[in-house]
């Protein structure tokens, strides 16, 4: 019963902190863009060579690839000038099709937030404008790259701040800039902000609902990259990312799963995660994550701490990272460190 009792306050508390105080309470609350992109009814309605397409709600990706590997280029053309919502957000239709398809559709929206993304020298692997906007945007070449990463990043993200001006190796673009400059040449890397995230660290940020869906969002994804032939991936999880990364695990095909600066993946350990790849975390000495009690009550909180020794992940030095947004800063241990994991070099 006393046990119970501690239990009951220590959950008490952390709900006190999420709802009362300043911080917290800042957050607006947040309705998850899910399912297929605009343009989908459309796409269903056509046929190709009396063939249906296929459902970008229920295809899966590697039937995707293989029915884009058999069309020729006319065809595939004729349905990217169609349709580039969908081209474009279609997991395992070919890459260089997909960036084609979102510069079209990032222009074709006619706001001057999204115009940086229709740049050509932009790698646009996912746009999708509804909401806040989500996008994922490639740095290297996945197709002959020998180690991919995907940078999975947590609240205040979206289509129009993916890569506005901030402090150096933060954000999603600036931190898988600053990670494939460590990593190689041989590496490429992702910046996927494939969901809606929070915005500040209100309820949203506390409860799951928002890193359930991003981890349906999420799989699919990785299960694209499968299709088109790309190695497995590493997960680079910061923060509320690292909630849809431990909802996502157990269902992706990733090497390695790298959190950082997490408030906790919804699992009590890492073998509880149910994954095989190898569950590596990182906290620097003054990330304000450390205050956030690791408690799960009534669906608010995401319950144990990966940096802690309990949880059972490989921990990844820290020591040296500024805040809760420096583990990817240039010349910080974090960051030689997840360059090793990108590359497959570290044990």
């Amino acid at each position: 019963m006393r046990r119970f009792a501690r239990t009951l306050g220590t959950a008490v508390a952390a709900v006190a902190v999420v709802v009362g105080t300043a911080g917290w309470a800042s957050g607006d609350s947040q309705r998850a863009v899910t399912g297929p992109p605009p343009g989908t009814a459309d796409w269903r309605a056509e046929t190709l060579a009396g063939r249906p397409l296929p459902d970008p709600a229920s295809a899966a990706p590697l039937e995707v690839a293989r029915f884009f590997a058999e069309l020729d280029d006319p065809a595939r053309r004729e349905l990217l000038r169609r349709h580039p919502l969908v081209v474009g957000n279609l997991d395992g239709a070919p890459l260089p099709l997909r960036y084609e398809a979102n510069r079209i559709a990032a222009a074709a929206t006619g706001e001057a937030r999204y115009a940086p993304l229709a740049a050509a020298d932009r790698q646009i692997l996912a746009f999708d404008p509804r909401g806040r906007g989500q996008v994922a945007e490639v740095f290297g070449d996945v197709e002959r790259a020998e180690h991919v990463s995907v940078i999975v990043p947590g609240s205040d993200n979206d289509a129009t701040g993916h890569d506005r001006r901030r402090a150096p190796s933060t954000g999603p673009a600036g931190m898988a800039t600053a990670l494939r400059a460590a990593a190689g040449g041989s590496a490429a890397v992702i910046a996927w902000t494939g969901y809606t995230t929070p915005v500040g660290v209100g309820l949203d940020a506390a409860g799951g609902n928002l890193a359930q869906a991003g981890a349906v969002r999420l799989v699919r994804f990785t299960r694209g990259l499968d299709a088109v032939g790309a190695p497995d991936p590493v997960l680079f999880c910061h923060s509320y990312g690292s909630v849809v990364c431990g909802l996502a695990a157990r269902h992706t095909d990733a090497a390695d799963v790298v959190v950082l600066g997490s408030p906790g993946m919804r699992a009590g350990t890492a073998d509880a995660l149910g994954t095989r790849a190898r569950v590596w975390a990182a906290r620097g000495p003054s990330d304000w994550i450390a205050d956030v009690p690791n408690v799960e009550l009534a669906g608010i909180g995401h319950g144990a701490d990966p940096a802690s020794a309990a949880f059972g992940a490989r921990r990844v030095p820290a020591g040296d990272v500024r805040g809760h947004a420096g583990y990817f800063a240039p010349g910080t241990a974090s960051l030689a460190a997840f360059a090793a994991i990108a590359r497959g070099e570290a044990r």
